[in-house]
């Protein structure tokens, strides 16, 4: 635990470093933000705030593990060391796809960015690599906590694979529809990410512990500058990124269900856009006055850091009930 503890706080002050120096590069680059003509118009004043800050988090991700995967060979605990490299190679994998985004829309001026058919298609390739070296390079196998029976059960493998790969490109789509508001996306998902990392201490799994640790550090130190009014924004390089983060810990920790829990804010949010989508193609109506669900609250009054505390507190009240299921 106190490993845990102090890469966290190396970690936070490595992101907070990272962001001193970043942002003004961004900011030089005139890498801001784009705000769509549709959305809310409190959002238009953000337009131009530097935005593909989610490489913050990453550097600083990269560095702390990189360091913690020494210390650890050094100090007689290389197994440990080398089990932390496959959920860092989903973190930079993830970051790079959503990286790669960014650069384009921001720095290339390609207001498509990277077509959504090779985003998917990368998405995928990393989420197929990432499931099958649990499988078959760790030999993790496919038992699955079932949080209602609070039983493991051994899934076939034909079945697991494809479902441990939607849980993963589920999870990346949903916290990148989250992040819309200044500190929401960030502030859900360390609460989520602090959850698992609970559950690694608990059930003793050290590279979950300290790798979420690490991330926890990571994106407290980016929330810094995040939180409105925002400084910078993470793009997609910080949603996706989370997302295969938030996912890949679930699939380590056999428990992939259990986000249906914990992470209720993202679910709801990826549910609105369904509905709100397939309604107004139904009936040319909407059940929301915008989607995802945090601009429904926005055009309903809500100031920007009322819906930032609401949804963590609720995303914090069933991270608790998940830690009492499990």
């Amino acid at each position: 635990m106190d490993f845990e503890i102090k890469v966290l706080l190396i970690t936070f002050a490595v992101s907070v470093i990272c962001g001193l120096i970043t942002i003004p590069i961004l900011k030089k680059l005139k890498v801001g933000q784009i705000e769509r003509d549709d959305g809310p118009a409190s959002h238009l004043k953000k337009q131009g705030t530097p935005t593909m800050g989610g490489i913050i988090m990453i550097i600083a991700i990269i560095i702390v593990v990189t360091g913690s995967y020494i210390y650890l060979s050094m100090t007689g605990d290389a197994d440990t060391g080398k089990k932390l490299l496959p959920l860092l190679l989903i973190t930079i994998g993830f970051g790079m796809i959503g990286f790669i985004d960014d650069f384009k829309k921001l720095v290339l001026k390609n207001t498509e960015g990277l077509k959504p058919s090779y985003k998917m298609l990368g998405l995928l390739i990393i989420a197929v690599s990432y499931v099958l070296f649990l499988v078959q390079g760790l030999k993790l196998g496919t038992e699955t906590y079932i949080p209602i029976i609070k039983m493991y059960i051994n899934i076939p493998l034909y079945v697991y694979i494809p479902l441990a790969i939607i849980v993963i490109l589920a999870a990346t789509n949903a916290i990148n529809l989250t992040d819309g508001i200044d500190g929401l996306s960030s502030s859900v998902s360390a609460i989520i990410i602090t959850c698992l990392t609970v559950i690694g201490i608990s059930n003793q799994i050290y590279e979950v512990s300290i790798f979420g640790s690490i991330v926890i550090g990571a994106t407290l130190g980016f929330l810094i500058f995040n939180l409105h009014p925002a400084k910078v924004f993470m793009g997609d390089t910080g949603s996706l990124m989370l997302g295969g983060v938030i996912s890949g810990l679930a699939l380590y920790l056999k428990m992939p269900l259990l986000l249906l829990l914990i992470a209720i804010i993202p679910v709801l949010e990826t549910i609105s856009v369904i509905l709100q989508v397939a309604y107004f193609k139904k009936t040319g109506n909407r059940i929301f006055k915008m989607a995802p669900l945090h601009h429904h609250f926005e055009l309903s009054g809500w100031k920007e850091n009322k819906v930032v505390v609401i949804f963590s507190l609720i995303t914090l009240v069933a991270c608790f009930i998940g830690l009492k299921i499990v």
